[in-house]
């Protein structure tokens, strides 16, 4: 009797530990259906998507021009950027696949050896109990205990026995089901790896036409660099013309501020018999955030870095803002207070944010500019061929102020776009929604 106790025993020992190591397969088999990163990467591959498709776009129709343009050049570097990294993404994708069919390959290996265990202990039980499955024989295990205390333990034995028997069978059932799960998810990550793939090997075919194409076009460029220094001299000039005229319309804003702000210092002390306070020098962002109106709107300007709309509803960056090198001429540098946008024909420049137009101005080479005012920030919008807004108006985000110039011919219009927080430039692709790209 007490050996046959003793193979109970050991039989609910190996159920035990049985089912904690089961539930340990499942929770290492549900840590790998977890994809956040691979989710993150197929984002990234779907604005990288998107991106070249506005690229390719612009291309295509400046493509209908006999003559190659600069714009053409840059949209292409742009492209070539935007392709390489789109292989460099669906290659982490690859990477991320090739770790998850790993792990589950190695899921599924311990999930056999699991179920293998799982169907030798079910089949020594049932030999087990067909040793013992006489009523005579389990009574007599019970009636021959030493006293009532034993012979309750005895009880409860068999009754555990039978519970686990039980039990075993759910396991095994359980176990197949994880594993056919398993076998079936690491058929379809394959599946997609192939595709991946195939869209990796197309991209750089596409990448390897794009490279080609470009260096015919930096060639044909490259003789004509005194023209293009002619360009750059003329262009630097236009730059530095709107940037002045940028500066002193920000300068009357800021003196107009301070003079009401004075004036109704000045009403007020009359008003109440008092003397006329002195002018106090006030801080330029003291000068703009002066009402809580302009403060309130300054701050929700700050609160959406990162989130603005484009000025333009589509469109790609053709020239970043900062010192970069210029696209063509090898040791030229180029400074740019903003950003450049290639857009559609005849597109709607829109406002970037809630405001209000502090001034509509002209520069040579700039055509038309318009420059709208949130609290201590100002966004500037500039190569507009008309405008459909004047000084004093205010605006929401997304409002059409004008339509961006087009060359004509050239199928292509570009907007230059700039963001100021007083007499501070600011990066306009760190505030525009999508980062820029």
């Amino acid at each position: 009797m007490i050996l046959k106790v003793a193979r109970i025993l050991l039989l609910c020992v190996i159920i035990t530990c049985s089912q904690g190591v089961l539930s340990q397969v499942k929770k290492e088999s549900s840590k790998t259906t977890k994809v956040y990163t691979k989710k993150e990467l197929e984002l990234k591959k779907k604005r990288l998507l998107q991106e070249i498709a506005a690229t390719q776009k612009i291309l295509d129709e400046t493509r209908e021009n006999k003559e190659n343009t600069l714009q053409q050049l840059v949209a292409l570097n742009k492209q070539i950027t935007a392709r390489e990294n789109l292989i460099n993404t669906i290659s982490s994708e690859l990477k991320v696949l090739d770790r998850q069919i790993t792990e589950r390959q190695a899921a599924i290996v311990q999930l056999s050896q699991q179920l293998v265990q799982l169907k030798k202990e079910y089949s020594a039980m049932i030999m087990f109990a067909q040793r013992n499955q006489s009523s005579y024989n389990k009574l007599m295990f019970i009636f021959a205990a030493d006293n009532f205390n034993q012979a309750y333990k005895r009880l409860k034995y068999i009754q555990q026995f039978n519970n686990y028997r039980r039990k075993q069978v759910e396991y095994i059932m359980d176990t197949q089901v994880d594993l056919r799960t398993a076998i079936a998810e690491l058929e379809i990550k394959k599946q997609g790896k192939n595709l991946l793939l195939n869209d990796e090997q197309k991209e750089k075919v596409k990448l390897d036409k794009d490279k080609k194409k470009q260096a015919e076009l930096a060639k044909q460029f490259q003789e004509k660099e005194k023209q293009l220094r002619k360009e750059l001299t003329k262009k630097e000039d236009q730059v530095q013309r709107l940037n002045k005229a940028i500066e002193d319309a920000i300068k009357r804003e800021i003196e107009a501020v301070r003079k009401k702000a004075e004036e109704e210092a000045r009403k007020k002390a009359i008003a109440a018999g008092k003397p006329i306070p002195k002018t106090q020098p006030t801080s330029t962002s003291n000068a703009l955030t002066a009402t809580p109106e302009a403060l309130k709107l300054s701050n929700e300007f700050a609160g959406n870095r990162g989130k603005l709309p484009w000025p333009v509803e589509k469109g790609m960056i053709t020239e970043s803002f900062g010192v970069h090198p210029h696209p063509v001429l090898k040791g030229v540098m180029i400074q740019s207070n903003g950003i450049n946008i290639q857009t559609e024909m005849n597109a709607a420049a829109r406002a970037a944010f809630d405001g209000e137009i502090r001034s509509v101005f002209s520069v040579p080479g700039q055509n038309k500019s318009v420059m709208i005012r949130h609290g201590e920030y100002f966004t500037i919008y500039s190569n507009l061929v008309s405008t459909n807004v004047k000084t004093g108006d205010k605006v929401t985000a997304k409002q059409v102020i004008g339509t961006v110039y087009a060359v004509p011919g050239k199928n292509v219009s570009e907007i230059h776009f700039e963001i100021w927080k007083s007499f501070n430039k600011l990066n306009p692709a760190e505030w525009l929604a999508g980062g820029g790209s």
